[in-house]
């Protein structure tokens, strides 16, 4: 500010950011009327019909101007039902993972808990290198990106999951992508939204993706369903309990819904009226019931974890308190939780590795946070720190493994003889790396084994 005798405050919002000025009271009210309003979801329904885009995507295709990326019976999916009743084809097998940034950058256990529990349960699967990053964090976060750069990159990626099997002698489509990061995931169906509602963009798009030679007979694909790893959890929630081989029953847990899952584009969310009544989007807690533990609501479930993209970037103090007042606390103090699970990279991120803050600030709040699919490939016998990987987390972890009967002292010592074993250069892969690198540098036809 011009004003030297007026402390600077730095919001990182532009000068149009207006503090609200509300009372404690008024801003109780406010507070109050969220708990009240969205304890069903009715918040998300109550409201005109929405248009279900497929419908624009099969016009789209029969009058030439797409290609749609269909899952086939060959994905063996099965059917679940979308906020609206609408049907949405979950595939269960032969899936191209589209990793995730933070997922691999800072919490490796998660993608890993992923491929382990599709090995234990023998789901063909490609993991390959050649992908790249969503960009939606950009977009988001600084407003730098577009939605034209947004689409080309989504486009882009999808494409390569429908022609990566030819490395195999495989054909085009076997294998149908399952995106990892809530992000991407919502970034992706808004972005095909967009794609599919406007002609001028897909106008734009098209000479891109020409000149990256990713189109389909000169036309964009398009994919029939955009698929998030937590669905795929869901519809294979009671095949993982058959592999269970910990006891969860005496474990409370709490469920932490990821805004771009189930926020962004909200008729394409999975709800199942056995699952919490239909009042809550059903991936995450539909499994941990699966698995035997006590899903505990508490009043907060709706709120953001406090990650929110800008704010971690020019607020941070803001997103520390928020998840541990908003989230973490409640949880603890409303819920006695053992234990919250996610099912996206920023609020796993954030919920985990903010913890310390309160302890700096003499305000000590302690909660394992960890994704669904690591909760599953633990009580499924995964090696909690070889798989799972949870010396990777800030928040504690021990008193949920010693609850659960896991003997993570002895996991420990074998961890620390198998990191000397990979600095021998001893390696262990969960999957073949000669399958990683499909075109490119590095390149060699793998002929198909099947």
């Amino acid at each position: 500010m011009d004003n030297k005798d007026t402390p600077q405050r730095l919001t990182g919002h532009g000068s149009e950011w207006r503090d609200a000025g509300l009372t404690a009271e008024q801003a109780q009210t406010a507070t109050s009327w969220v708990e009240a309003h969205v304890d069903k979801r009715s918040m998300l329904t109550n409201k005109d019909r929405v248009e279900d885009v497929r419908d624009i995507m099969w016009q789209l295709e029969k009058d030439g101007e797409i290609l749609v990326h269909r899952v086939r019976d060959e994905h063996q999916p099965k059917m679940v039902k979308t906020l609206y009743g609408w049907d949405k084809k979950i595939p269960t097998t032969q899936l191209w993972h589209h990793k995730s940034c933070g997922q691999c950058g800072n919490i490796p256990g998660y993608p890993t808990s992923l491929l382990w529990l599709m090995n234990k349960m023998e789901i063909k699967y490609l993991d390959e290198t050649d992908q790249t990053s969503c960009t939606a964090w950009n977009y988001h976060g600084s407003g730098i990106g577009n939605v034209e750069s947004l689409a080309a990159v989504f486009l882009r990626n999808f494409h390569q999951a429908y022609v990566s099997a030819r490395a195999q002698g495989l054909p085009d489509g076997y294998f149908y992508p399952l995106v990892h990061c809530g992000t991407s995931f919502g970034n992706y169906k808004e972005i095909r939204g967009y794609l599919l509602q406007s002609a001028e963009l897909r106008e734009r798009v098209t000479k891109i993706l020409g000149k990256l030679d990713r189109l389909v007979d000169g036309k964009l694909l398009i994919p029939e369903e955009v698929v998030h790893y937590s669905e795929w959890l869901h519809v294979m929630r009671n095949d993982i309990h058959n592999h269970q081989e910990v006891d969860c029953s005496n474990i409370r847990s709490t469920i932490h819904p990821a805004c771009h899952v189930y926020k962004m584009v909200p008729e394409d969310a999975i709800y199942d009226d056995s699952i919490l009544e239909g009042n809550r989007v059903a991936v995450s807690t539909g499994l941990m019931e699966a698995l035997g533990t006590q899903v505990i609501d508490y009043s907060t479930w709706y709120d953001c974890c406090g990650f929110g993209f800008r704010h971690i970037i020019s607020e941070r103090e803001f997103t520390r308190s928020f998840a541990i007042d908003r989230k973490v606390r409640v949880a603890v103090e409303e819920a006695n939780a053992d234990v919250m699970i996610g099912h996206d990279t920023g609020c796993i991120t954030t919920l985990d590795k903010n913890q310390w803050i309160g302890k700096a600030d003499g305000k000590d709040v302690e909660l394992p946070i960890i994704a669904d699919c690591q909760f599953a490939a633990l009580v499924c016998g995964a090696h909690p720190y070889k798989i799972v990987q949870l010396h990777w987390h800030a928040s504690p972890v021990e008193a949920l493994m010693d609850k659960l009967g896991i003997d993570w002292k002895t996991a420990k010592t074998e961890f620390e003889a198998y990191l000397k074993e990979v600095e021998a250069g001893n390696q262990e892969n969960l999957y073949d790396p000669r399958l990683m690198v499909t075109s490119g540098p590095g390149f060699k036809k793998i002929a198909n084994a099947s």
